[in-house]
């Protein structure tokens, strides 16, 4: 019991003194809570070394059997079942991919996890086997060789991803499907499979609308993969937009369903609710985003550390101060980090907070800054960010929390405001291409940009981030920038 209270207590307590009032409530009997919560590795960590090992798994069960099918039926000095191999291999990692092989549905039950796998397998065997006719180049494969070796993937991928997913817990070294419950009022836990149960209080209030509430309910949910909220009907529009913000599956529980029992309940029939909240992008497409962004912050930094280091000094000589302004903002499942830039403004009138948007002739600005500032050469710093974990190349650029359009904090003037929270904040993004930057004077303002970021988060696709890095260099010098 001690222990479950600590671990609910946990996700409240970090640097902020008024969550230490939230009322963490155990756990139910059949609920599983890490023995130091402390030390526990974290849900995303545990995402990906799932997905990890199931891609690793996966391409071994694929491509062994073809060496080996091989070497028993003495075919040598080919290459064709090694190239098939390979193309098998590519082709089913694409499909895969599309087929939802990697996602948390697919790796939380192990008959989904093969049903998934080896119809992507199969998609892939008919693609190349197609490419082959088409290629005319089919006379030259042993198709003996290749047909056994194709039937043994198919059995080997079958059983090495049920082993795995049986095993996932232990092999990864926790258990990366969490469910969280928070009670909103004088209510009873419903029955499942809940991993720990948090008691709301005025504290973690959705009405109030607030960053710092949003932020106690991202610690909340950090190891969380799935959210249900048990309120009274009249609460239940609040926790939806709430939820809507986050970057996990979030739920409210409807008792009145259970006799209706629609097919679009929640994935726990014993507990009837809606899903009203879903992240954008699904651990596979996660993964894929995250290489995108090691891959060009890597890459950019290498590539621009001259540029950087002169940038660097030539600050220092303009004007006393550090190097670096870093400054409070909202990121991913609405949590508060610190953004990297290079100082542009005197270090004594630099504004931490963010409530006074920057003007054409802002008197703030040193003449270094100017420059950077226009060519936004100051936002540079935030590929550290991206490398940390906490921004990706393309996003919703993270605001700060005081952030005004028309002398209105932002999320006062659209409710939806903290929807684009569900995906972490982007160096660059669908607005600033379509020039929506620069001080935020109208609502109209604000309201252009969070047009876009909804649309990108809606219609993700690494390709449309390609495709917004290669037209950001294009409003570099954008006469907003400023």
């Amino acid at each position: 019991m001690a222990t479950a209270s600590k671990l609910a207590k946990a996700a409240f307590q970090e640097n902020d003194p008024m969550d230490q009032d939230l009322t963490p409530v155990a756990p139910l009997p059949t609920a599983t809570v890490p023995a130091h919560p402390g030390s526990a590795p974290n849900n995303s960590a545990l995402h990906g070394r799932a997905i990890l090992i199931l891609l690793l798994v996966d391409i071994v069960a694929i491509g062994a059997p073809f060496p080996v099918i091989s070497a028993l039926r003495t075919v040598s000095g080919s290459t064709a079942p090694g190239l098939y191999a390979t193309a098998l291999v590519l082709l089913y990692l694409v499909i895969g991919g599309n087929q939802h092989a990697y996602t948390s549905n697919a790796m939380r039950s192990p008959y989904v996890a093969v049903r998934k796998g080896v119809r992507s397998l199969l998609l892939a065997t008919a693609a190349a086997t197609l490419a082959l006719f088409y290629t005319k180049t089919s006379e030259s494969f042993p198709r003996l060789t290749i047909g056994l070796s194709s039937v043994s993937a198919v059995v080997l991928l079958s059983i090495a991803r049920f082993g795995v997913v049986s095993w996932l817990d232990r092999l990864i070294g926790g258990h990366p499907f969490q469910t969280l419950v928070i009670v909103d009022g004088n209510l009873p836990v419903p029955k499942g499979n809940h991993d720990y149960v948090v008691m709301a209080d005025p504290l973690l209030n959705p009405d109030l609308n607030d960053p710092r509430m949003y932020q106690r309910m991202a610690k909340a949910l950090g190891a969380a993969d799935r959210v249900l909220v048990v309120c009274e009907p009249r609460r239940r529009m609040a926790w939806t937009r709430a939820l809507q913000g986050t970057n996990v599956q979030g739920e409210i529980y409807m008792p009145e369903l259970h006799e209706y029992a629609p097919s679009g309940m929640g994935r726990d029939r014993r507990t009837p609710s809606i899903i009203v909240a879903t992240g954008p992008l699904n651990l596979f497409d996660r993964a894929t985003k995250r290489l995108f962004d090691l891959a060009v912050a890597s890459i950019a930094l290498l590539l621009l550390s001259p540029l950087l280091i002169t940038v660097a000094i030539w600050i220092k000589l303009d004007s006393r101060g550090p190097v670096f302004f870093r400054q409070e903002r909202i990121g991913r499942s609405n949590h508060l980090f610190r953004v990297y830039k290079f100082r542009s403004m005197y270090a004594d009138l630099c504004d931490a907070k963010g409530s006074r948007s920057t003007s054409r002739s802002d008197d703030r600005i040193t003449r270094v800054g100017n420059i950077l500032r226009k060519t936004s050469i100051d936002e540079l710093p935030q590929l550290l960010n991206v490398l940390r974990g906490e921004m990706s190349i393309v996003g919703p650029r993270p605001h700060a929390v005081a952030s005004r359009a028309a002398d209105k904090l932002f999320w006062e003037v659209d409710r939806r405001y903290w929807d684009r929270h569900a995906a972490k904040p982007g160096v660059t993004g669908l607005a600033q291409v379509r020039g929506f930057r620069g001080a935020t004077l109208v609502e109209r303002d604000l309201q252009d940009r969070l047009n876009s970021d909804l649309e990108y988060l809606q219609g993700w696709t690494i390709w449309r981030d390609f495709k917004i890095v290669f037209q950001t260099v294009g409003v570099v010098f954008h006469r907003n920038a400023f």
